[in-house]
């Protein structure tokens, strides 16, 4: 159904046109010749504009719109996960969907407020004729969608998130009541848990079991931008059935230990042990295997699948897995609910999934480096638009495109079962004939081949049938430990069939043959299988429901032959690589009657060749803890080890033991460092007394903390030959000496002469870098009350030092 203000037509009923003209927000369709033409609207006015057709029963709430964790309170720009659902039995075929501004009528693009982002482009879409409206993308029956929504920034006030549901001719849409939520400026962010049911108490009889597998569809094709191309992986599943008083993980809330190793390092073990704690509240522990690449295509490698079972008190799932590398996203299931409503277990579901941020690290590409989110953030999913460098970013805040895919598929139920109807006979089936599996919790000490691919099915028709695949057991490291089956079968059906396919006649499986109709010679034996599901369109199911085939037993009918038994399954090989031989037996039923001895074969060998042996893969212990960096400042290395559990006679293991990474801790203190002392300078001096100098450089000034540079300039005295008295220098000063002694004596015949102490070494400087000072003081010796004294006074010289930079 296309909301358009034009007349259209939807499943081949008459035209239906919208109506202008009701100021009230309710409107429905209006049968009318289809050729009517369109009254212009103001943009997007004419989706709230409509005639009424017929009044609404007081307390309906069969359509429900939900802004999950129901908050009557937004924040400004934090994103919400919207859900538009119809509760059992009704369903819808078409929607809309706005978010208008609260005292506004829409005919303005201002009128709107936030954003919507679409999850599920086979579901929804951005109208053509309103790009603010989300409606759907075809029209057929559902029961739910889900969007996101972005709340518009402060200062716009309340918004009306306003659904219009379609079924078949009624539309309904609502001003007040359970298609509208109103949601105000105010208080904290809130995202919620995934699912929008309520957990309601189950009111299912006896147990259900399930099967889960999970497809991975992170690939660079899909996922091109910054797409880790050689370490990509899924981290081992870990999950359970519980109760509804145990949250694994949801959104809205914060992560445990567990969770947060999961998240960041991929490692399943503190959440299992977390999830054994629970006791009672937990039924089944769900554990897969991890995946290495991420995507690989099912003809190469099946899909990780694992079995578990719910009852009524433990009828919710959960699980999750990392996106490896990445800082701390994850996909899984919370708090999925397996019971239904009319006291029955669900039979199929499938849900595409998105990644989501567990909160507890800050990172925005796959390979960010480790940075913890302090405070710890609630779980949110990513969308489109949490950062520019994200490789799920696009500017245009579109649907990201899901990484997986999980089905969940019931394959039997057990005890007495209190709904009124079956869900089908196949239900019925599976309690006769199904036989229940052990999980596939493999051993470390079991090491097996790949699966192989799937077989082709045994039904090339639309009817159910099976396809196996197998694997080989390599190596049984500990004979006290059993290894699980080699074999796995898994309902199927021709190509191009489908279980939701309602034009097509659904058959159940075939019900095992019954015995053969003689003890001996040749008979018949038939099987049964019933009608599923019938056309919708009326005709009848052609298809056959019966078929027989013949049957030999005991060809030889004389009184001297024995009855016996069908061929037991063969046992596994005796080897573990290369040839073995294997074994089968069947038992003797009943004696000749001529009281002979019975001449069957009991007992049947032959050969069977296992892989080579020197294909065993090794078996490895986790890698260790890094040891601390090799140095204690500045760049070094890091070791960690692992060790090799495989016994080496079951070949040579070339997988490294121990790797190496560069460390880097803080700069280490860089000491000064000067150059070598110059040779000593000639004397200043030709004769008498005088001094040399000798020097050096700085090469390298000091740096974090190191030692300050040393002195560079050394002085020391030096003495020449005493000088010639008679020369005219030494006569020149000698007179010069003369004269100042007289001019002293008669100072110091007018005045006291003061005399100075010597000066005192220089005080430390005040700064170990850019530039102090130092100081040094001459005081008298003995003071004089003279005032016009002058040269008493104390004496003091300043200089710079450490002028080098810090």
């Amino acid at each position: 159904f296309p909301f358009a203000p034009a007349s259209v037509a939807v499943s081949g009923d008459p035209g239906w046109l919208l109506v202008a003209g009701c100021p009230r927000d309710t409107f429905a369709f209006t049968e009318e010749p289809s050729d009517r033409a369109a009254k212009p609207d103001a943009f997007c006015s004419w989706i709230l504009r409509a005639q009424p057709q017929g009044a609404r029963k007081e307390g309906h709430s069969e359509f429900r719109l939900r802004v999950e964790g129901d908050p009557d309170n937004y924040q400004p720009g934090s994103t919400y996960r919207v859900t538009l659902y119809a509760t059992n039995p009704a369903y819808f075929r078409g929607f809309t969907l706005i978010a208008l501004k609260e005292g506004r009528n829409g005919e303005k693009e201002e009128d709107y407020a936030g954003t919507f982002q679409i999850i599920d482009e086979e579901d929804t879409q951005f109208m053509t004729n309103c790009p603010p409206a989300v409606t759907e993308s075809t029209p057929r029956r559902r029961t739910r969608i889900q969007v996101f929504w972005t709340a518009p920034s402060s200062g716009i006030g309340c918004v009306l998130l306003k659904a219009s549901i379609v079924q078949r001719k009624i539309i309904s849409f609502q001003d007040e009541g359970s298609l509208t939520k109103r949601v105000c400026e105010k208080g904290k962010p809130f995202i919620t848990k995934a699912t929008d049911k309520p957990l309601l108490d189950c009111c299912a009889c006896g147990t259900a079991k399930y099967r889960v597998t999970f497809y991975g569809n992170w690939s660079e094709k899909l996922h091109p931008k910054d797409y880790p191309r050689r370490a990509n992986h899924w981290s081992a599943i870990i999950g359970a059935s519980h109760s509804k008083n145990y949250v694994l993980w949801e959104y809205g809330g914060y992560a445990s230990e567990g969770v947060k190793q999961v998240a960041e390092l991929g490692s399943p073990v503190k959440m299992e042990e977390e999830i054994r704690q629970k006791g009672d509240e937990v039924l089944t522990v769900i554990k897969m295997k991890a995946q290495w690449p991420a995507w690989q295509p099912l003809n190469v490698r099946a899909a990780p699948s694992a079995e578990f079972s719910v009852d009524r008190t433990r009828h919710l799932m959960s699980f999750l897995t990392m996106l490896g590398p990445s800082p701390d996203w994850n996909v899984g299931l919370s708090a999925e609910d397996l019971c239904t409503k009319d006291c029955g277990w669900v039979q199929k579901l499938v849900q595409d999934m998105i990644p989501w941020d567990a909160g507890t690290d800050s990172g925005v590409t796959y390979e960010s480096p480790n940075k913890p989110t302090v405070p710890q953030e609630k779980i949110r999913p990513l969308t489109s638009l949490d950062h520019p460098q994200s490789p799920f970013y696009d500017p245009e805040g579109g649907a990201i495109t899901p990484v997986a895919r999980v089905v969940v598929e019931r394959i039997a139920r057990k005890g007495e079962q209190c709904n009124i109807v079956p869900d089908n006979v196949d239900d019925i089936v599976a309690d006769i004939a199904q036989e229940e599996k052990e999980e596939d919790d493999t051993p470390e000490t079991c090491i097996y081949s790949n699966w192989s691919p799937w077989s082709a099915c045994s039904s090339s028709t639309c009817e159910k049938g099976k396809r196996m695949r197998q694997r080989m057991l390599k190596a049984q490291l500990d004979l006290s430990v059993p290894c699980p089956h080699t074999q796995d079968f898994e309902p199927c059906m021709g190509p191009g069939c489908s279980d939701e396919d309602a034009t097509t006649c659904m058959m159940s499986e075939w019900i095992t043959w019954s015995p053969c109709s003689v003890s001996c010679g040749l008979g018949m034996r038939s099987r049964e299988r019933y009608v599923k599901q019938f056309p919708e369109d009326g005709f009848a199911c052609t298809l056959p429901t019966e078929e027989t085939e013949p049957c030999t037993v005991n060809e030889d009918c004389s009184p001297s032959s024995c009855l016996v038994t069908e061929w037991g399954e063969w046992d596994a090989c005796s080897a573990t690589c290369g040839l073995g031989m294997k074994r089968r037996e069947r038992m003797v039923k009943m004696p000749p009657s001529d009281g002979s001895i019975c001449g069957a074969e009991v007992v049947e060998v032959e050969k069977c060749m296992m892989p080579e042996c020197h294909t065993i893969p090794c078996l490895l212990s986790p890698w260790s803890d890094w040891s601390d960096c090799s140095v204690t400042c500045g760049k070094g290395t890091r070791t960690r080890q692992r060790m090799l559990k495989s016994p080496v006679e079951l070949g040579e293991c070339s997988e490294e033991l121990e790797q190496v990474e560069k460390c880097m801790l803080p700069e280490c203190p860089s000491d000064c460092m000067v150059s070598e002392w110059s040779e000593w300078s000639e004397c200043n001096k030709s004769c008498g007394k005088g001094h040399m100098i000798r020097s050096r450089m700085v090469k390298l000034e000091p740096q974090f903390g190191g030692d300050p540079c040393p002195e560079t300039i050394q002085r020391k005295k030096c003495k020449i030959r005493k000088c010639n008295q008679g020369s005219d220098e030494r006569k020149r000063r000698n007179e010069a000496r003369k004269k100042r002694k007289n001019k002293e004596g008669a100072d110091e015949e007018q005045l006291p002469r003061c005399k100075m102490k010597a000066w005192s070494g220089w005080t430390d400087c005040t700064k170990l870098c850019g530039g102090g000072i130092q100081e040094r003081l001459m005081t008298a010796k003995k003071r004089f009350k003279i005032s016009q004294l002058t040269s008493c006074k104390d004496r003091k010289e300043i200089r710079a030092c450490n002028v080098h930079p810090c």
